[in-house]
């Protein structure tokens, strides 16, 4: 079974089902009001907007695109858009094989319905997992074009060829309207017959890898764009909930509503009931306007029993993963090969190195909302989401319906970054309805509360070990990692099993599991069950290959410095591409050659090792492959970066990227996503984070809370390896090599060495007092 057929039996199980086919933002002066106006909610959402789509009589040779008798072809997209143009870079792939012109192309967000599959946005999965299924429904709707095309230019399909949207036999041709105006094609593909047609070679891709303008753009920048929050229903009211005051347990005892019945537009409170234990101790507050909501909540007076993690601290959760790390049982192995007892029981010496990351936040532009009502007995949902398939089974328990009877309107959203993966927001909404009789209610959160409520980045604790004889070669492997498990808590039956059998958060350890040959390795990924209990944690992009890079990429430089080693060379000489690193065909064709070729390519670009630059500069460099080993973009990053001694404060200077990730089906978009990554990776490094103090987030909004800013953004060269190889992921790659550079940068620069990230000035200044004077 492969990759895509495993992610969809785990999806099945998850949902407890057998296998199937399947306004305007305005803020008030001095004020947190947030008015979500008025387009009305659609069922679907085509781009460009205004234009004609394919009507009666449209040839529909798969349900992934049809073509209109007026030549317009229509892509349907099932994965969320929130801001990286996945459904001009997926379009591009179907107009491309079938050879479409690409001024008539459109695509369409559609809504959930069994027939699309698997509906989720994430893990940079979607051009990669869309690929090979989208060629081959862009060759059916060719095969199928030239065929009948030939029929209406009186020649055989051997002489006829298919370019820009026109069927084409010497001098003469006709278009793909006027094919399916007269031909009137009705022949459709079954998955098992598309797989068997004949694909275009590279050398003939007229669209993918080319520049071609988004579809989206002309929407998104007039404002006629529809995003969630945006959404609107004839006689809708407004919701906004009183949160508890830990994410579990809490328990409602009283509700005063006195002070909130004085507030014009306040209709009631309800305590919620819900099913499926997601927005357990909630109590919304509903009025005629979302800024009568605002406040009637705050000035609603709740009393709550909260839950056992009310004293729950980011140190507890730390220190109760130092205290899993150090048992020798527990967890689940990713690797566990023979031999790693024996060599650590036989080592001369062992070199270990505890790294620490703290909580992140999403803080994405579009708050949480969600517009729910019931319609001719199916439950809608209309709000931006990026793993429909796994809520829509949670929203149904929650209202104690079939799963049938749900369906979610998917619209643009306003960034996901992982954080509208849990669906979490939605359920809410839905229960509100269910109280009222079904009719339509908009809940949307304030900036505090989506803060309060986010599924934030858990706080890790990692520690890296190795191995090594009296000539120090390196001879077994160990990194150990605890964090809260987001895939453990919201789709359990969606984990790996371990080399041990166990099942484990393949995204809370994927990074660990490296390209190296370091002898027999372990690689254990433990779940901090205090995390998981104090809050609900999430996928935030580059989710653990946002922290374990940092880790194993700050740990190989320290020990290529204890070896007496350069650390490019030592990185180059445990890249052999052996055995499990020797990579396979389709995803992983050349293993570790092509980390180390994209390595070699940006030390070539960097100077590293060679550039003359000012005292306490200099360039730092990390190396790894993206997102998963199953789908690996192999990355190497170095960041100049200037430390003031006097202050403790780190300016990152320059950030260069190499990236292998096969075709390059978007390069815009590849582009626009690497660089939005890099400066997600160096904001998580230097700048953001937040502490949970109380079972709760300290921070709450961007007045404490201190993402990058736009006069901290570096100078960026990034730079694409030619590849004709499968296409793999780009949306967090960019993400993974930027904090391992910086503190390798810092420690080349000034001499000390930072394990806890994000780098603080404090912890700058406090490493160079302890230095011993040269």
């Amino acid at each position: 079974m492969g990759k895509l057929e495993r992610i969809a039996a785990r999806q099945d199980r998850a949902a407890g089902r057998g296998p199937t086919r399947r306004g305007v933002l305005l803020t008030g002066l001095g004020s947190a009001f947030m008015f979500g106006f008025a387009r009305e909610a659609s069922a679907a959402q085509t781009y460009p907007q205004n234009a004609s789509l394919p009507g009666n009589g449209a040839f529909e040779p798969t349900v992934w695109c049809s073509v209109g008798p007026d030549g317009v072809v229509n892509v349907n997209i099932i994965r969320a858009e929130m801001g990286q143009h996945v459904g001009t870079a997926l379009a591009r792939i179907i107009a491309d094989e079938m050879e479409a012109d690409w001024d008539k192309v459109r695509i369409t967000y559609v809504d959930t319905d069994p027939k699309w599959g698997l509906m989720v946005t994430g893990g940079s999965w979607s051009v990669w997992m869309t690929w090979d299924v989208f060629r081959q429904a862009g060759a059916a709707a060719r095969t199928v074009l030239v065929e009948e095309g030939a029929k209406l230019l009186g020649t055989s399909p051997a002489n006829c060829i298919a370019r820009n949207g026109r069927v084409i036999a010497g001098s003469r041709s006709v278009s793909f309207g006027d094919i399916v105006s007269h031909a009137r094609p009705t022949r459709s593909f079954s998955p098992d017959e598309m797989a068997k047609l004949p694909l275009k070679p590279a050398s003939e891709r007229r669209l993918i890898g080319k520049e071609v303008k988004a579809l989206d753009i002309p929407a998104k920048t007039d404002g006629t764009a529809i995003y969630g929050i945006d959404a609107k229903l004839e006689g809708m009211v407004y919701a906004r909930p009183k949160l508890p005051p830990t994410r579990y347990g809490s328990k409602v005892v009283s509700v005063d509503d006195s002070e909130a019945k004085k507030i014009k537009g306040y209709i009631r409170y309800i305590v919620l009931n819900d099913p499926s234990d997601t927005v357990p101790g909630w109590v919304a507050v509903l009025a005629s306007t979302y800024p009568a909501a605002i406040r009637a909540t705050d000035a609603l007076k709740v009393t709550w029993t909260p839950g056992k993690t009310a004293n729950v601290s980011e140190k507890d959760i730390i220190e109760h993963g130092r205290k899993q790390i150090a048992e020798k049982t527990g967890g689940s192995c990713v690797f566990n090969d023979d031999g790693v007892d024996e060599a650590f029981a036989s080592a001369k010496h062992v070199f270990e190195r505890t790294y620490t990351c703290a909580s992140v936040l999403h803080y994405q532009l579009e708050p949480m909302n969600a517009l729910a009502r019931q319609q001719d007995g199916k439950w809608e949902i209309h709000c931006g989401n990026q793993w429909q398939s796994l809520f829509l089974p949670v929203i149904a328990k929650a209202l104690q319906v079939k799963e049938t009877d749900v369906v979610m309107r998917s619209y643009l959203l306003g960034g996901g970054f992982g954080r509208r993966l849990n669906g979490d927001y939605a359920v809410p909404a839905a229960l509100i309805s269910k109280e009222l009789g079904g009719k339509p209610v908009k809940l949307i959160l304030t900036r505090s509360d989506d803060m309060q409520f986010d599924s934030f980045r858990s706080p890790s604790i990692q520690t890296v070990r190795v191995a090594m004889d009296d000539q120090k070669a390196l001879k077994g492997w160990q990194h150990h990692a605890s964090a809260g498990w987001p895939t453990g808590v919201m789709a359990s039956a969606f984990m790996e099993k371990g080399a041990d059998g166990k099942p484990y958060d393949q995204f809370a350890i994927a990074g660990a599991d490296h390209w190296y040959d370091v002898g027999p390795m372990r690689v254990r990924a433990l779940d901090n069950d205090l995390a998981d209990a104090t809050f609900r944690p999430g996928w935030l992009r580059s989710v653990s290959s946002g922290w374990t890079p940092w880790a194993h990429e700050a740990f190989l430089d320290e020990l290529a410095r204890e070896l007496g080693h350069d650390p490019v060379e030592f990185r180059l000489s445990l890249l052999t591409a052996k055995g499990r690193n020797a990579g396979k065909a389709p995803d992983s064709v050349g293993g570790a050659t092509r980390q180390a070729n994209v390595l070699k390519r940006l030390v070539e670009k960097c100077g590293y090792g060679k550039a003359q630059l000012p005292k306490d500069t200099a360039i730092g460099i990390a190396t790894t492959f993206g997102q998963e080993r199953a789908m690996p973009t192999w990355t190497a990053g170095a960041v100049q970066v200037h430390v003031d001694r006097k202050t403790g404060v780190v300016t990152c200077q320059k950030i260069w990227l190499v990236l292998d990730a096969g075709t390059i089906v978007d390069p815009d978009g590849a582009m626009a996503q690497t660089e939005g990554g890099a400066l997600w990776g160096l904001s998580m490094a230097l700048f953001e984070n937040t502490e949970i103090e109380n079972g709760n987030v300290r921070d709450r909004n961007l007045n404490t809370y201190t993402p990058l800013r736009i006069t901290d953004i570096p100078e960026m060269d990034i730079e694409f390896v030619d590849s004709t190889e499968k296409p793999m992921g780009l949306g967090e790659p960019g993400v993974t090599t930027i904090g391992a550079a910086i503190a390798n940068g810092v420690f080349n620069a000034v001499g000390v060495r930072l394990r806890h990230q994000p780098i603080r000035p404090a912890d700058v200044l406090k490493g160079l007092s302890e230095k011993k004077p040269a």
